[in-house]
């Protein structure tokens, strides 16, 4: 199973508003940088919704996915307070990108990234 396909049924199981046209897509492989440098790790969507929000999550070795910041179309940015510093994402709609720079790379931020997409529900059904 690749890992867009993993990312999709993560957020499928975590957001009932999951459609089967909303699909994320994370840049695949290990990203190697050195101490002190910056990173950025891709991440695209497509959905019909006009006003998506998109979150990053990580996950360390043996422990569970950690929301870190959530960014919507409307220029909402949220960001955990413990990650404020050093991580951040803009949300490009056009590009349809969310990607997530993390500056001054530490040893500490080894873990896996998820980028995960839920479409706002406005109104009533």
């Amino acid at each position: 199973m690749d890992i867009g396909l993993k990312i999709l049924l993560i957020i499928c199981a975590s957001f009932f508003e999951c459609r089967a046209e909303d699909t994320v897509t994370q840049s695949t492989g290990d990203v190697i940088a050195f101490k002190g440098e910056s990173v950025t790790l891709g991440c695209t969507y497509s959905t019909t919704n006009s006003a998506p929000e998109l979150f990053w999550y990580i996950q360390y070795p043996n422990g569970f996915p950690k929301h870190m910041l959530t960014r919507s179309t409307y220029g909402t940015k949220n960001t955990v307070t413990e990650f404020k510093e050093r991580f951040d994402a803009d949300l490009n709609k056009t590009s349809h990108s969310v990607p997530l720079t993390i500056q001054k790379v530490q040893l500490s931020d080894s873990a896996v990234y998820y980028c995960a997409l839920r479409p706002t529900v406005t109104g009533n059904p």
